[in-house]
């Protein structure tokens, strides 16, 4: 991963929350959607029971969000949800944030 760096947060209820963003300018844009879409794609081959709902009996879910900014700037957030197991088993593939 060049642009994307996952933050994790969890809650007193089991569900684990990874977070990443990223702000490039336009011209970079598709190769973060790239990267989007290839933990998108792990996490399907990896974990059938999901995408959807964790409170439908989903293992995990996903939001995406794009949005254009002044001067040529794309952000894009990608936020999952799941599991502990579901959570390190993506930081085992992706890693996490190098703050952390």
């Amino acid at each position: 991963m060049h642009y994307l760096r996952f933050d994790t947060s969890d809650s007193t209820d089991g569900i684990h929350t990874l977070e990443a963003l990223a702000s490039t300018r336009a011209d970079r844009h598709a190769a973060v959607m790239a990267e989007v879409r290839q933990v998108l794609d792990w996490a399907r081959q990896h974990h059938l029971d999901g995408p959807g709902p964790l409170d439908e009996g989903h293992g995990w879910d996903h939001d995406l969000a794009v949005s254009h900014e002044d001067g040529g700037w794309v952000a894009v957030s990608l936020t999952l949800t799941g599991s502990e197991a579901f959570a390190q088993s993506l930081l085992a593939t992706f890693g996490a944030d190098d703050d952390e």
